[in-house]
């Protein structure tokens, strides 16, 4: 079920209604049948896998909790990590491994023809692998303890608001919150809202209009020119965070209605000033998950400088298998991981540069003196941190061609396209959009900004609180009629979820 459909528009507000109609001390079989449904409705052969991680897990963690011995918890552990790795490895990495290891054999002359698993990746189980593997992983650390209320846990491991791209929750938020009893809350509601709402604005005005000019380029670099390859570059780098940011906003908000809060996920990415601060603001759910989880286990910072670099190199290509069974999320991985090596190796240069730079602006009048000519300037700090944030968006765009290409070749040639911009300009507004569907494009993206930039002051939600009641719905109704009128209603799936 999408969220972007007239099934979850039906579905959400039944949910809610009999939420808080039902005893709360039953309210948990109410939203675990909800889960299941909302799970269901793509393939009711998915809940089979579910049910196993969920059975699994926690069976495991209850016998982890009569051991205090990580030696005797080990197994136990061991256990979990086969079965939900495997059901990963098995359905969505089998034929890539397979098929991989095919083409390297007839590169070297020995040919073997590879089995296929013809089995259809089901939705979101990246993410609830991820989130179930976490609990089983901190009760064998003795950081959670375990879950004796099978139907809870169950409800955390599927969750529907979450359940199919995330947030990917850890079991000390979430678990405990099923055990509260949630109050009908007129303003956590309306702010619940307000957050979906902006949600459907990202996904069904920007990202899945920015989707349809995306996939005509990418689906066929080679019958476009120049300029369409860079605006749809440039337009992909918003398609994936509207869709994926919109995604967290409308589950955030959902949760939110009923009384459960998820974790912030995005955080205004593209105004981050460096690939580390990026990490720290893209997919947090997934960053620390890997942070906490893969990186610190390595050994994180705290080994020698080499081994240092190898664990962020590793951690980034696990990132980008984790995307996605393809070689272009490798390469996505690894550029992510070579662009924090390189950051960490050149931090001492880039500081001499600007610390040089700042001894020739004199600090309190703002000038720059050279050959006896005096020039007004903006602050060194102020450029330093435009061109940070500047040169940080266009590394992660260089990024997205690998991770948006069918192919390894395709995002070679789009980023050979790139190079070649010249005149034909006019080709740009010819591709799937139209004059005026590019405008209302552009305007949106613009729009959006504009709103993060005054976030970065004052949340808009709290804001909008404290204006009068007819600025309120005007604000509310103007961005529902956007949505209406220039949304694009064909059902999109989410693009994570697919990973």
């Amino acid at each position: 079920m999408l969220f972007n459909s007239l099934h979850f528009g039906l579905f959400f507000p039944v949910v809610v209604a009999f939420f808080f109609a039902t005893p709360k001390q039953y309210r948990w079989i109410l939203l675990l049948a909800a889960s299941y449904y909302f799970y269901a409705s793509w393939k009711v052969a998915y809940l089979g896998l579910i049910l196993l991680s969920t059975l699994v897990d926690y069976a495991a963690g209850i016998q982890m909790g009569k051991h205090e011995s990580r030696a005797a918890r080990r197994p136990y552990l061991l256990l979990s990590l086969l079965v939900n790795l495997g059901i990963l490895f098995t359905f969505k990495y089998f034929n890539f491994f397979i098929g991989s290891a095919e083409a390297a054999l007839a590169s070297i002359g020995l040919g073997w023809e590879a089995p296929v698993l013809d089995v259809l990746l089901p939705v979101g189980i990246s993410f609830y692998t991820f989130q179930t593997l976490a609990y089983t992983i901190d009760v064998y650390r003795d950081q959670q303890e375990p879950e004796h209320h099978l139907g809870r846990f169950a409800l955390y491991v599927s969750f529907f608001p979450q359940l199919v791209a995330g947030p990917i929750e850890r079991s000390q938020r979430l678990l405990p919150q099923f055990r509260e009893a949630k109050e009908f809350d007129y303003q956590r509601v309306v702010d619940g809202l307000k957050l979906m709402l902006w949600g459907f604005f990202k996904k069904l005005v920007i990202a899945d209009r920015l989707a349809l000019y995306v996939n005509e380029v990418y689906g066929a670099p080679e019958a476009h020119g120049a300029w369409p390859a860079l605006v749809a570059t440039y337009f992909f780098a918003f398609q994936i965070y509207c869709d994926f940011s919109g995604y967290s906003d409308i589950a955030i908000g959902a949760a939110q209605v009923m009384g459960y809060d998820l974790m912030e996920n995005f955080r205004r990415p593209y105004h981050a000033k460096s690939i580390n601060e990026f990490w720290h603001r893209w997919h947090i759910s997934l960053s620390t998950w890997f942070r906490d989880y893969l990186y610190i286990p390595l050994g994180g910072n705290r080994v020698s400088e080499g081994r240092w670099y190898f664990n962020l190199f590793t951690v980034f290509v696990i990132s980008g298998l984790w995307h996605g069974a393809a070689w272009t999320f490798v390469v996505w991985g690894a550029l992510h991981g070579g662009y924090l090596i390189v950051g960490i190796l050149t931090q001492d240069v880039r500081d001499a540069f600007w610390n040089r730079l700042e001894e020739k602006i004199d600090r309190t009048s703002g000038q720059y003196r050279t050959a006896g000519v005096t020039t007004t300037m903006p602050a060194v700090s102020t450029v330093r941190k435009y061109a940070a944030i500047i040169t940080t968006f266009h590394l992660v765009l260089l990024g997205w061609v690998f991770f948006r290409a069918n192919t390894i070749g395709d995002a070679f040639l789009i980023l050979q396209k790139m190079t070649e911009i010249g005149g034909g300009l006019g080709e740009v507004t010819n591709v799937a959009l139209g004059d005026l569907g590019f405008v209302i494009a552009v305007t949106a993206i613009i729009f959006m900004e504009l709103v993060h930039l005054l976030e970065r002051r004052v949340d808009m939600r709290h804001f909008l609180s404290g204006r009068s009641l007819p600025v309120r719905w005007a604000v509310y109704y103007g961005l529902v009629f956007i949505i209406i009128f220039t949304g694009i209603f064909n059902e999109n799936a989410f693009i994570y979820f697919q990973f």
